[in-house]
C-alpha cells in the first residue's frame, strides 16, 4: 500500500442487505487494530451519518456535499472542516438531504465520474483505510465512488432475489473498469443477516457460493441477523461497543482480519 492508504467502497444496488453497517463495522474495526480510518457517507439517506451518531444530519453546515460543490466551482476548502471525529477512533465526511442534489450537479460538467476522486486522492495521505457508503442504485455518486476505489465489497442476504439482483451490480462493475477505473477490483461478496437455521438461507448461500465462489472471494465469516445490530446504530456507537462479546461483532471483526489480509 506504501504511503497511500486504501479506498474500498461498499456497495449494492438492493437496499436492506446491511450495507451501512458494514461500512460502519469496517471502519470501527479498523480503528480497533490501530489503523487510521475515513468513512465517507455517499447516501443521499445519510444512514451512516446517523449511525455515527448524528442526530440531526441537516442542520450541519458542512458536508460530503459542500466538499463536491467546491470540486466541481474550482473553489478552495477546508479539508478538515467538514469531517466528524467519532469517539471511537474514526472520522466521518458526513451527508446530509444536500447530497440528493448533486446528481443534477454533477451530470451537467466534464468529468463527472471522477470529481470525488480528487478529494479522495490527497486524503489518501492521512488515512490507512478509507470506506464508502454508496447509495442503493448505480447514481453518479455510487459512480463516483467506484471510479475512486481501489476495491469493492459487495454485502448480500442470502434471499433468492437479492442474490440474483447481485449480477446487475457485477455488470456494471465490470464496466466501469473497461471505461473508468481499470484498477478496481472486487475485495469480496459478504454474506449479511444470514440465519443458518432457515433452509432457504442456507440453500441460497450455496447458489452463492457455487455461482460465484470459483472467481470472487467470498468471505470466509457471515455476518449474522441481530437486533442488536440494529440498536447500537441508533445508539451511535459500533457494535463493537455495543456487544463486544456477539456474534455480529466477532464476524465483522473477522471480515476486518480479511480485510487486512488482502492489504
Amino acid at each position: 500500500m506504501g504511503k497511500k492508504g486504501k479506498i474500498i467502497a461498499v456497495s449494492n444496488l438492493k437496499g436492506g442487505v446491511g450495507k451501512t453497517m458494514t461500512a460502519a463495522s469496517l471502519g470501527f474495526g479498523l480503528a480497533r487494530q490501530g489503523k487510521k480510518a475515513l468513512c465517507v457517507d455517499l447516501d443521499p439517506q445519510h444512514s451512516l451519518t446517523v449511525s455515527f451518531g448524528v442526530a440531526e444530519p441537516n442542520k450541519l453546515t458542512a458536508s460530503v456535499a459542500t466538499v463536491l460543490n467546491a470540486l466541481i466551482n474550482d473553489d478552495e476548502y477546508d479539508t478538515t472542516t467538514e469531517l466528524i471525529r467519532h469517539a471511537e477512533g474514526v472520522d466521518l465526511l458526513p451527508a446530509n438531504s444536500t447530497l440528493a442534489g448533486m446528481e443534477l450537479a454533477l451530470v451537467q460538467i466534464i468529468g463527472r465520474e471522477t470529481i470525488l476522486r480528487q478529494y479522495l486522492d490527497n486524503a489518501r495521505a492521512d488515512y490507512d483505510y478509507i470506506i464508502l457508503d454508496c447509495s442503493p442504485s448505480m447514481d453518479l455518486l455510487t459512480v463516483n465512488a467506484l471510479a475512486a476505489a481501489d476495491s469493492v465489497i459487495i454485502p448480500v442476504t442470502p434471499k433468492f432475489l437479492d442474490a440474483k439482483g447481485m449480477e446487475l451490480l457485477l455488470r456494471s462493475i465490470a464496466q466501469l473498469r473497461r471505461q473508468i477505473n481499470p484498477s478496481l477490483i472486487i475485495e469480496g461478496i459478504l454474506l449479511t443477516m444470514a440465519d443458518k437455521r432457515s433452509v432457504h438461507s442456507r440453500e441460497v448461500i450455496s447458489l452463492v457460493e457455487n455461482a460465484y465462489g470459483g472467481n470472487i472471494k467470498i468471505f470466509g465469516e457471515h455476518i449474522p441477523r441481530s437486533v442488536r445490530a440494529a440498536e447500537c446504530s441508533a445508539q451511535g456507537v459500533s457494535i463493537f461497543a455495543r456487544d463486544p462479546n456477539g456474534k455480529v461483532a466477532a464476524a465483522y471483526q473477522s471480515l476486518v482480519g480479511e480485510v487486512l489480509a488482502n492489504a
